[in-house]
């Protein structure tokens, strides 16, 4: 079976993503993968052509293979999900079709929004009874916390990234104290040992 990677590089947290289509060849499997941050919400909204005899699955998955959702034989749906850990996640669409079939190419449309854009906000209003100003400023209370979270995780990243060029320098430069040292010891060993040879011939004194 044919397996092709497609790999979607989602929104920022604050920012949505338009909708995707492709086309599924009979019996293939497209991915859409991304890294995220820890404590996210993502909904998707996806729909599937019909084709009779065919069959297109969907499953969600991290880097250690926990499923997060699933679903078998797919027309149209929705999933949401909330990231644990930050990782990397997956959703992959895979074509199913019978051998005595020849099978035909199927359409997937694909929404996701990440993080605030996820959010049912005409939801929440109804439930906390917000007025349009508290529900703007609840948006963008949300919006000023991605935000800080995206700093926090680039600041931490830039730490890691600055103490592994240092450790890696420190390495370098031991290696090459040693590399001297051993050069000089050698140099030195070569010189006694053929001074010891050329008296030994008596070539010199």
């Amino acid at each position: 079976m044919d397996v092709y990677s497609l790999i979607l590089f989602l929104s920022v947290l604050w920012h949505g993503s338009e909708a995707i289509m492709w086309s599924l060849a009979p019996n293939t499997q497209k991915c859409l993968k991304e890294e995220l941050h820890a404590n996210v919400l993502v909904a998707g909204e996806y729909e599937v052509t019909e084709v009779a005899g065919q069959q297109v699955d969907y499953v969600i998955r991290d880097s250690k293979g926990h499923i997060l959702s699933q679903k078998d034989t797919i027309t149209k749906g929705k999933f949401t999900f909330v990231t644990e850990t930050y990782d990397t996640f997956e959703v992959c669409f895979k074509s199913k079709v019978p051998p005595e079939r020849r099978g035909v190419n199927q359409d997937v449309t694909l929404d996701i929004k990440v993080g605030i854009e996820a959010k049912n906000y005409e939801g929440i209003a109804e439930a906390a009874k917000l007025k349009p100003m508290e529900l703007e400023l609840k948006r963008l209370e949300d919006l000023s916390e991605a935000i800080v979270q995206d700093f926090t995780l680039m600041r931490k990243r830039e730490e890691e990234m600055r103490d592994t060029n240092e450790s890696t320098n420190n390495r370098v430069l031991f290696f090459s104290i040693f590399s001297m040292v051993c050069l000089l010891g050698l140099a030195t060993w070569q010189v006694l040992y053929l001074r010891r040879y050329f008296k030994a011939k008596k070539l010199i004194e």
